[in-house]
């Protein structure tokens, strides 16, 4: 299976984005199809690999149902300078709309009234017309072109010119209003996609050149200069400076750093001038690995949004159907007019537009996943940002998760030279990724001679394995990989063998997290519970636990121990997080109702299995998630309860009598209007924590 996105140029109105992921998917290659109205994107999902005729059936959909909207599949085509207004040819149309609808009262009396008011509905309203009779004449009747199509052509039949032109025009402000906030939106998460680097300065033989960044790999020098982003991945080898970690972590604060110390791909190079060797390909780089998150969040859609994409599909047809009812039955059973109750069926037509709720619950949940991402929280979608609601228990892992992941050995117990035997560890640790094998290797002072390994595997939740090109066998983990006799339990320990024969035990300690004890506050007075899992000694894990008010602790387990006890919580009713950072967390972070990866430092598994990214790794902001996923949550029942309120009510006025049409178009436009500003109020609240 591939994954193909397309680029849609021009805007898609929601109702038509739901149609042409219906007829997308029902195409034979396609297993799923998204199109995003906030981006302007199709992602599709292909079963049997790239086919051309797929991606081409699909341009057809999307250009029958939008005909002004351009497909394209290069990714350059979303990178082109924006327009200076794209909607420029939209408002001009309306203002001069509205010119000649004002015109027309002025001579509502004479002869000149009905061309005027017809010019301004024909001017206004000819892409709505248009569609409406397009969809028609394919059988797709039921929409809100035609909704608006039926209610102005039975206002100008009836006579009430005024009210039929102004019904179009002001839809289509409200129309423009949704427009305008799709951009807004769009530009909000477009800022964060600008974090992708133009160009790498490659250093070689002496001689500095802009390059692709995809041009480098792993290995090449490069050069970055003040104010110039880090393009790739890397580690200084030369010069010193501070970076602005701001679009990736969503810290304020300049991070120092030195030879020896990373650079993320997507910082940004202050103050000084540094040559760094590039660790990673851009497409492995962080800002890649963003970028990616980011651009796919959409395809993973809330509850509340799929059920609102299914109400419209139904909504549509019961309202047109109440409003013939409502024309047709009260006259043949009173005796009224039926142009009476024809007006009332019309007012029922245009308050009925379901355009407020289609358009304004996705820009919420997508202002939550912006509002995350500015924040350095990567949600993969909606339904997890919904699910951040659920949430009655944390679990979490302690090494580099709760505690700092630095370790610093503060002894060293064997009967060898000291250097001789420090050598030997860092030697069989410096093929693991894990924090405590970092920090041995760091504690060495000496050469590490890499060619003296023939074979090096690390042994999951307890070392790693090192085979010598002399044939020796070196083991250096846990007590269950090295046997010990008279195993201490003070400290964190890593024993080392050779050929079968302990040699000497190495001691190290572990410090909590600053903002670690704060968090686990901020969810005790949530209600959640919370759980420690690690690999480490009971005694070290029982003093975290207490330092930190952990509610419950499990120490001294293997990978599948920490599997095997999550497992056991699912499945209580309410959702459950697991946060970690380490390779051995993959299946646990995969298997939690949402997996929390601490990012920044965390491995790339862990970082692909999981379901929310934190960049800085701040468990703080597991709380900041919660906080963002409530306040979107608010702000999308808001519009749900408002819209559907206000719709009832006018709706039940009109069928009266009690509301005229240009009550229900005020209302309708209201409602739109006030539920995207209400959705907007995301992407501006201020989340920040001060712990």
């Amino acid at each position: 299976m591939v994954k193909k996105e397309l680029i849609l140029e021009g805007e898609v109105c929601p109702n038509c984005a739901i149609k042409i992921e219906d007829e997308v998917r029902r195409l034979g290659n396609v297993s799923s199809a998204s199109l995003n109205v906030m981006k302007g994107t199709m992602v599709l999902e292909l079963e049997d690999g790239f086919d051309q005729g797929t991606v081409d059936a699909t341009r057809e959909i999307i250009n029958r149902h939008e005909p002004n909207v351009k497909v394209h599949e290069e990714e350059s085509k979303q990178n082109k300078p924006e327009e200076k207004d794209p909607l420029l040819k939209e408002k001009l149309t309306l203002g001069g709309a509205l010119v000649i609808f004002a015109a027309g009262f002025l001579f509502e009396n004479s002869p000149a009234g009905l061309p005027l008011f017809l010019a301004a509905y024909i001017l206004s309203g000819y892409p709505v017309l248009y569609r409406a009779v397009r969809n028609i004449t394919r059988g797709d009747i039921f929409d809100e072109n035609f909704l608006m199509t039926i209610a102005t052509v039975g206002a100008f039949a009836i006579g009430e010119y005024p009210e039929g032109a102004a019904v179009m025009i002001f839809y289509q402000i409200g129309e423009l209003f949704q427009d305008i906030a799709v951009m807004s939106s769009r530009r909000s998460i477009t800022s964060l996609l600008k974090i992708r680097p133009d160009y790498a300065v490659l250093f070689s033989d002496g001689e500095e050149r802009r390059v692709d960044p995809k041009a480098c790999v792993p290995g090449d020098i490069i050069v970055i200069r003040p104010g110039e982003k880090v393009p790739l991945d890397s580690t200084i080898i030369e010069g010193s400076t501070s970076v602005d970690t701001r679009v990736m972590t969503g810290e304020s604060m300049p991070r120092d750093l030195n030879p020896g110390d990373a650079l993320l791909s997507g910082f940004v190079n202050i103050s000084g001038l540094v040559k760094a060797r590039v660790d990673k390909t851009f497409g492995e780089s962080s800002v890649s690995k963003i970028l990616r998150i980011v651009q796919e969040a959409s395809l993973n859609k809330a509850k509340t949004e799929q059920f609102i994409t299914k109400f419209a599909r139904i909504y549509t047809p019961i309202v047109v159907g109440l409003a013939t009812a409502l024309a047709v039955i009260p006259p043949l059973v009173t005796g009224d007019t039926f142009s009476v109750w024809l007006y009332r069926a019309l007012i029922f037509l245009v308050i009925s537009c379901p355009c407020a709720l289609v358009i304004s619950i996705p820009l919420g949940f997508f202002g939550g996943i912006g509002a995350s991402s500015r924040n350095g929280i990567l949600v993969k979608g909606g339904n997890f940002l919904e699910a951040l609601n659920e949430v009655g228990t944390v679990v979490f892992d302690k090494t580099g998760t709760l505690t700092e992941g630095v370790f610093e050995v503060t002894e060293v117990v064997t009967d060898m030279d000291r250097h001789e035997f420090m050598g030997l560890a860092a030697l069989a640790e410096s093929s693991s990724p894990h924090p405590i094998a970092k920090s041995v290797v760091d504690a060495y002072n000496g050469q590490i001679d890499r060619s003296m390994i023939r074979e090096a595997k690390e042994i999951p939740g307890m070392g790693v394995s090192l085979t010598t090109t002399d044939g020796d066998v070196y083991l250096a983990g846990n007590s269950r990989l090295v046997s010990v006799e008279g195993e201490s339990n003070q400290g964190t320990r890593i024993h080392v063998s050779k050929n079968g024969r302990h040699i000497g035990t190495i001691i190290l300690s572990d410090r909590l997290k600053a903002n670690a004890k704060e968090t686990i506050a901020h969810l005790k007075k949530r209600g959640i519970a919370t759980v420690m899992l690690t690999g480490d000694i009971r005694e070290n894990a029982m003093s975290a636990a207490s330092d930190l008010g952990i509610d419950e602790v499990h120490y001294q387990l293997m990978p599948e121990d920490k599997l095997r006890i999550l497992e056991e919580k699912l499945g209580t009713g309410r959702k459950l997080i697991f946060a970690g950072d380490g390779i051995n967390d993959t299946p646990v972070l995969a298997r939690a109702d949402i997996g929390v990866a601490m990012g920044a430092m965390g491995s790339d598994a862990a970082i692909e299995a999981a379901d929310v990214v934190v960049m800085d790794d701040d468990p703080m902001k597991i709380a900041t998630s919660m906080d963002i996923a409530a306040y979107t949550r608010t702000i999308v029942y808001q519009n749900i309860a408002f819209a559907l309120g206000v719709k009832a009510l006018v709706m039940l006025l009109g069928a009266l009598g009690e509301a005229t049409m240009w009550q229900a178009v005020f209302a309708d436009v209201g409602v739109a209007f006030l539920a995207i500003l209400n959705s907007m109020r995301i992407m501006r609240k201020d989340f920040r924590r001060n712990s």
